[in-house]
């Protein structure tokens, strides 16, 4: 009987989560709807309204409300078990087709299109490019590159505080060089084989990895979008970025100090058993680290976008998987005789199994959930920014506020909006700066998306791979540690750079 009476408690229970999150989804629909009809007696009537004035208009304010609510809807990914693109992609169609209906009404039929037209390119190329990172990631997973890291890392006996200090720093060192986002796909993967055991451990190392990999970025031209921005536009010398170094590692130190007295101290609890990987997966590396200097080199030198020199690697892997193919039967009969005159039963047991590598397979592994959540992103934003809003932000800023509270304030904007549109409002607008305020800017802007998971690329792409693990609510948690890395980043920068403001 008690067992019945629980069983019934748990149903009942289950029953009014579902009646609470029907009752939120058909409130939001609700208001939803009403706000299009109020949009639609606003568009009916708006003859005497211009472009100019979009922002106060009721249809700038429905756009705005859209935006607000699907981010909401993002926050409570967890709780509603609502994957985060789908609001934000409904978001993205429904801004788009009033800004376009409203601007047809006014006789403009161009305009609207082209700047969508902008954002889709930006999108296209953002997707490609985390396109490749990704196969590129899962490659290296199918070839079993992470598991023999992780045996590696446990038979050395590092305890999670160690591997916590490990991947934090690999991160902050190479982000410079690849992009913050491709480094931080690279160390959660380490990561999530390392600890599978632990969750907190998991949790907080992707903090640290996401912490870590923007911070590492904002001190290179290379390492973050922004910083690219910053540099095309000649507001900063490629010299001067390292000025950043120390502020960006302050940043990254004093959040990881704090939260890894947190973390378990006693060492993994798998078994050490030695995993050896499949044939290429070192080829696998060298030919990512190609692929990353093909992308750096021609942005850099040959001024063409990265995702081109991303591309052409994908062609390099899957030149690498053709050769493979070709090689598989000699390459399984070579393995064999190594593993039989080791004595090495899983090995073997692995060679029965074996198949031929297939690129295609760790493309279709690809988080489309983030894809498709940053098409989102880029469309609902590049939306607001065609009203008028980024602008109007930006424009009180450095107009309103004294110029370092304007540069302190970007970077807490970037942790919930994107930081490419924040800082491409502020280059277009071209305040008048010193280049310790540009350098201020763009460190701001580079490390502020680390106050929130939704607001860096490195965040948004750990919570599909960590999904469970690594969360909005989990990230959320230790902000005010993350904002002290912040606040002590631009006070070390204010200090160490005082002369250039």
């Amino acid at each position: 009987m008690k067992m019945c009476h629980l069983r019934s408690r748990r149903a009942q229970s289950r029953v009014r989560r579902s009646v609470v999150c029907s009752s939120v989804v058909r409130t939001v629909v609700g208001s939803l709807l009403a706000l299009i009809l109020v949009a639609c007696s606003a568009l009916a009537t708006a003859a005497e309204s211009t472009i100019g004035g979009f922002t106060r208009h009721p249809v700038g304010y429905l756009a705005l409300a859209i935006f607000t609510v699907a981010y909401i809807f993002v926050m409570l990914e967890e709780k509603l078990h609502l994957r985060k693109c789908k609001p934000v992609l409904l978001a993205a169609g429904l801004i788009w087709f009033l800004v376009a209906g409203f601007a047809a009404l006014k006789g403009d039929t161009e305009s609207a299109n082209a700047a969508l037209q902008h954002n889709l390119l930006e999108y296209s190329e953002l997707l490609l490019f985390l396109l490749v990172a990704m196969t590129y990631i899962n490659a290296m997973e199918e070839r079993q590159l992470f598991d023999a890291l992780r045996s590696w890392l446990v038979s050395k006996g590092f305890s999670y505080l160690s591997l916590f200090w490990i991947t934090g720093v690999l991160a902050f060192f190479i982000s410079p060089v690849a992009d913050n986002l491709t480094t931080a796909l690279l160390m959660c993967a380490v990561l999530l084989k390392v600890g599978e055991k632990s969750p907190r451990f998991i949790s907080l190392g992707c903090i640290n990895i996401v912490i870590a990999a923007n911070a590492g970025g904002a001190f290179s031209p290379f390492g973050d979008i922004t910083t690219l921005m910053v540099w095309q536009k000649g507001m900063i010398e490629f010299t001067e970025f390292f000025r950043l170094f120390i502020p960006s590692a302050v940043n990254f130190l004093v959040p990881a100090v704090i939260m890894s007295f947190a973390i378990p101290r006693e060492p993994p609890q798998d078994a050490i058993e030695p995993i050896v990987m499949k044939r290429g997966a070192r080829r696998t590396v060298a030919l990512f680290l190609l692929t990353i200097t093909t992308a750096v080199v021609g942005h850099n030198f040959l001024h063409l976008p990265a995702v081109v020199g991303m591309m052409m690697g994908l062609a390099y892997l899957q030149l690498l998987g053709y050769y493979l193919r070709l090689s598989f039967k000699r390459g399984v009969a070579k393995e064999r005789a190594w593993a039989e005159a080791q004595k090495n039963t899983r090995l073997l047991e692995r060679l029965d199994k074996a198949v031929p590598f297939d690129v295609f397979n760790p493309m279709a592994r690809t988080e489309w959930d983030t894809l498709l959540f940053f098409y989102g992103v880029v469309l609902s934003v590049g939306g607001l920014g065609y009203i008028g809003y980024l602008a109007e932000v930006s424009q009180v800023l450095y107009t309103g506020w004294s110029i370092t509270g304007a540069n302190v304030a970007v970077g807490i904007i970037s942790a919930v909006v994107d930081n490419i549109p924040v800082m491409f409002a502020v280059l277009s607008m071209e305040p008048e700066m010193s280049h310790g305020q540009w350098l201020l800017v763009t460190l701001t802007a580079g490390v502020g998306g680390s106050m929130l998971s939704i607001g860096s690329a490195a965040g948004v792409a750990l919570m599909g791979q960590a999904r469970g693990y690594y969360t909005l609510v989990s990230h959320l948690r230790w902000t005010p540690v993350i904002v002290v890395g912040y606040v002590a980043a631009i006070a070390a920068h204010m200090w160490l750079n005082a002369e250039l403001f």
